[in-house]
């Protein structure tokens, strides 16, 4: 099937420099990136509408109230890198292929 040759095709490791020549839609022009990757997800809001529905319902006697998701199938993220242009400082976002391993800037192979 289709699902085990594309499982195949996974990069064991990534090494993208931390500069890269690209499209800048507010230049309208090739300009040099800078290029930061963010690892984690960033603090969840309490103040967000879902959130408080939530405690809302949690809160007093019954136990847990929302189903639990526990069948996690996916071993590998995929990379999300977020491109800064040089000269105007626009920032765009840029995804890549799963990998399981990724490094920015790091040395390369000779």
């Amino acid at each position: 099937s289709g699902g085990s040759f594309r499982r195949n095709q996974l990069v064991k490791m990534v090494n993208y420099p931390k500069k890269k020549n690209t499209f800048c839609k507010g230049c309208s022009s090739h300009q040099s990136h800078a290029i930061v990757w963010q690892k984690k997800a960033g603090k969840a809001s309490t103040v967000a509408q879902g959130k408080r529905r939530y405690d809302r319902k949690q809160a007093g006697y019954g136990g847990q109230t929302k189903p639990i998701f526990h069948k996690k199938v996916k071993t590998t993220k995929k990379v999300v890198l977020k491109l800064k242009c040089a000269k105007c400082g626009q920032s765009h976002q840029h995804v890549l292929k799963r990998c399981k391993h990724f490094e920015l800037g790091g040395q390369k192979k000779e």
